[in-house]
């Protein structure tokens, strides 16, 4: 593999969620797939979807690697906060169906003990703050019968769940597991409630991927690889060495567990990084559900460009 001169390297500006579910950035960058293709990919972590969406929109970084809910919310005008300049954002890739598990304290054993409890959001109106209420409501709660407080990302709000701070929060992939570990309830994945949903997706200006196509086209490009890699059996090991030197409080058969996970061939991250149509559609129904003001949103490509991808496929 030929690795570009590293002062011809295009420095990326990367924000993202903290998580497990950040490997394949880790490992394209470890592999070298970055470099290869003449990139420097610079992340920054975010205490939380405002923070992430909002500089992002107002052109503080380049890439965001978010749920496509929040790029919906933010361009149709209901996004958690008001931003600077007008958005105008777009997923080119996909990454993972959300990873997402609803976790509750060790003293609420079951969905109905929630009843007049706090849960914990990023925020209440984007992310996976509907994903939550859509499962406490098949849980046969209504929305009078828990609140809602905003905590933070999913690392503010694992840690406040570990407190005993709210009676159950939404984790992300692998944080499920930790928290299971110490004695918390898994009710189970929203995957396997809905069928199809997308969560993270690297969402992007549209101007800013009009002009910076080459480098948006390598980003994808090295993604996919680093997923590829990941999936081969034999680059497990070296593949958990990636993951517990970024995360280095996983413990070696919590590291085991995580790979289960995150790479199951079915729920694990998605392979070629596709983004799913109907899992994109899930997210719309639930935002033309529960999103303010209430709205009909169209079709899952208004809010996807899949030029980028298919050059980068092509390659």
């Amino acid at each position: 593999m030929t690795t570009a001169p590293k002062s011809a390297r295009a420095t990326l500006e990367v924000i993202v969620f903290p998580g497990g579910f950040n490997w394949p950035i880790w490992v394209a960058d470890a592999q070298g797939y970055f470099a290869a293709r003449g990139l420097a990919v610079h992340l920054t972590p975010t205490p939380g979807s405002i923070f992430q969406l909002t500089n992002l929109i107002d052109g503080k970084f380049d890439i965001a690697m978010t749920a496509i809910d929040n790029l919906i919310a933010y361009n149709e005008g209901q996004g958690e906060a008001p931003t600077a300049s007008k958005p105008d954002l777009v997923a080119t890739m996909g990454g993972d169906n959300g990873f997402l598990h609803l976790v509750t304290v060790p003293e609420i054993a079951t969905i109905a003990a929630l009843r007049g409890k706090e849960l914990s959001v990023d925020a209440r109106t984007t992310g996976y703050a509907f994903v939550l209420r859509k499962l406490l409501e098949r849980g046969g709660l209504a929305e009078s019968d828990y609140s809602l407080v905003k905590a933070g990302g999913v690392l503010e709000r694992f840690q406040a769940l570990l407190e005993k701070k709210h009676a159950g929060t939404l984790l992300l992939s692998p944080f499920e597991l930790m928290a299971s570990a110490k004695g918390f309830h898994d009710h189970g994945g929203a995957i396997e409630a809905f069928g199809h949903y997308q969560g993270l997706v690297a969402g992007v200006r549209r101007d800013w991927a009009r002009s910076h196509r080459a480098e948006l086209v390598a980003y994808i490009a090295a993604y996919i690889a680093a997923i590829d890699w990941l999936y081969r059996p034999e680059n497990k090991t070296a593949a958990i060495e990636i993951l517990r030197k970024n995360l280095p409080q996983l413990a070696p058969e919590m590291a085991e567990k995580v790979y289960g996970v995150l790479l199951d061939p079915v729920r694990g991250f998605t392979k070629g990084a596709r983004i799913d149509l109907e899992g994109v559609k899930t997210v719309i129904d639930l935002r033309e559900q529960y999103g303010e003001p209430r709205m009909s949103l169209g079709r899952p490509e208004r809010y996807i460009d899949l030029a980028y991808y298919e050059q980068a496929t092509q390659r």
